[in-house]
């Protein structure tokens, strides 16, 4: 097993490395808990056309404004 590995190079660190590999340890737990909760909310994929007829653009959009037509 690896554990047995760690631990030894691990007690070999001086306590204020030993605090950082701690650290790091729980971040990489957090990140993985986040990421193994999450992919349910991730996999949901979009529907094409679901808000069809709900949104609209009127026919002179890209018309010029009236505000602009003295710089134009």
């Amino acid at each position: 097993m690896i554990q047995p590995v760690i631990l030894e190079k691990l007690e070999t660190l001086p306590e204020s490395l030993q605090i950082e590999v701690l650290h790091y340890i729980e971040f990489l737990a957090e990140r993985y808990i986040e990421k193994s909760i999450e992919p349910e909310v991730q996999q949901k994929k979009r529907q094409a056309g679901l808000l069809k007829g709900k949104i609209w653009m009127a026919a002179d959009f890209d018309a010029p404004l009236e505000e602009m037509k003295d710089y134009m």
